[in-house]
């Protein structure tokens, strides 16, 4: 049978994308090689799904870190509004929260993609599990159709939607690569984004676990200031993760290519330092026959305190009238300029996203196809497109779904 499009992969872009297709007409067929669609859109958000954000088209092109006005003309078909529009007639109503994030109402990532895979199946696209793909055939210079385990599938149009190279288990193998490449596209080199970082002071791993909430992290490359954010972030056994960290990591990794980098947290944003060494001389002084280790403990979390006191030098068990000036002021600039080293990102497989990818050269902005060989249509992770943690890596999976499904169809 010859399929009007084929969808190589079952993510949140290439299910957008089959349904999208299927809605307007086209014979839709959807490949997954995995046992179900939608597995890594399940884990999403800690299985709570960040869909997109409620911020306005320039502060979404400012959100990526490569390639973002490449996605102003899709943004312009299919925007946050839509996503949300879309979610509420599938049955999943969605709430705005801190940053405008927008999630499921449900708190359900896996409502989101029971969602999708309705909606595709619904108007009418044939999903396929199991069933790798691998390779797309071309001939003349267009593509024919794609060669599978149990033989090849006809088709004139092929949207590639096998996302990134990070989370393997998931399917996101990286596979989509060597598929474009082989058909003579140019693939910028990957490397991970939105990464745990790792550290080189080894202390750490005495606050695996640790989340802390309201602090200003800074990158410093070779005492250059790079880049703030504030926030959340989580020490780790190998150094430091969270949002805000994620959202510096892919920063982070290029500036680590070219030369030491190091993170400053400010454990005390709201207060300038004057304001610091005010209250901890209030504190001293009021407390004076208290432990300095007591002392912190309604200064910082309770875990934070030891490591702390001994990264600053001073014994825990000093009293509050025994700190002297010197003592005082390192207390100060560690709260204020905690500085940890930074050696390396965790590897790609542990990454949300994968920075790197086809080139956005290639590919034609309106439309989501290749200049290279017609037929072939590119959506999500697999783009050399990638943003910052706050729903606006599943905003561009969605639009440049909808606009490659759209457009194949409309080619018919």
């Amino acid at each position: 049978m010859m399929w009007d499009v084929i969808v190589i992969g079952g993510g949140a872009s290439g299910l957008m994308a089959a349904g999208r297709a299927a809605e307007l007409g086209a014979r839709v067929l959807l490949l997954e090689k995995m046992g179900r669609v939608g597995i890594k859109l399940g884990l999403t958000g800690k299985g709570r799904c960040n869909l997109t954000n409620g911020g306005d088209l320039p502060s979404f092109i400012e959100s990526y870190r490569h390639n973002g006005k490449f996605l102003h003309n899709v943004f312009s078909r299919f925007f946050n509004d839509d996503v949300t529009a879309f979610f509420q007639a599938q049955g999943v109503p969605t709430v705005e929260e801190r940053g405008r994030r927008i999630f499921p109402r449900s708190n359900r990532a896996q409502d989101v993609v029971r969602a999708l895979r309705e909606y595709a199946s619904g108007q009418g696209a044939k999903i396929n599990i199991h069933a790798p793909v691998l390779q797309i055939l071309a001939k003349e210079g267009k593509v024919r159709g794609v060669r599978t385990e149990i033989g090849v599938v006809d088709s004139k149009r092929i949207i590639l939607a096998t996302g990134g190279a990070s989370y393997p288990e998931t399917g996101s193998s990286g596979d989509g690569y060597k598929m474009a490449r082989d058909l003579g596209h140019t693939v910028q080199p990957l490397h991970p984004s939105l990464v745990p970082l790792v550290t080189a002071e080894t202390f750490v791993k005495d606050l695996q676990g640790l989340s802390l909430k309201n602090v200003r992290a800074t990158l410093f490359s070779q005492g250059r200031k790079l880049e703030e954010e504030f926030g959340e972030m989580l020490f780790t056994h190998f150094g430091v993760s969270g949002p805000i960290i994620f959202t510096l990591s892919g920063a982070a990794v290029e500036a680590m290519a070219k030369g030491k980098v190091e993170l400053a947290l400010d454990l005390k944003p709201a207060l300038s330092i004057e304001q610091v060494e005010t209250r901890l001389l209030r504190e001293f002084r009021e407390q004076s026959r208290k432990q300095i280790a007591n002392i912190f403990a309604n200064l910082l979390p309770r875990r934070l305190g030891p490591v702390f006191l001994e990264r600053a030098g001073i014994p825990g068990e000093m009293k509050g009238g025994e700190v002297r000036s010197a003592e005082r002021k390192r207390l100060v600039h560690l709260l204020k300029d905690w500085r940890l080293t930074l050696l390396r990102p965790r590897p790609i497989e542990e990454a949300i996203v994968t920075a790197g990818g086809v080139s956005v050269k290639e590919i034609h902005p309106l439309t989501m196809e290749s200049r290279i060989v017609p037929g072939l249509y590119f959506c999500g992770e697999v783009i050399d497109v990638d943003g910052k943690t706050g729903g606006y890596n599943l905003q561009a999976a969605f639009s440049t779904g909808w606009v490659a499904g759209e457009t194949a169809a409309d080619s018919l």
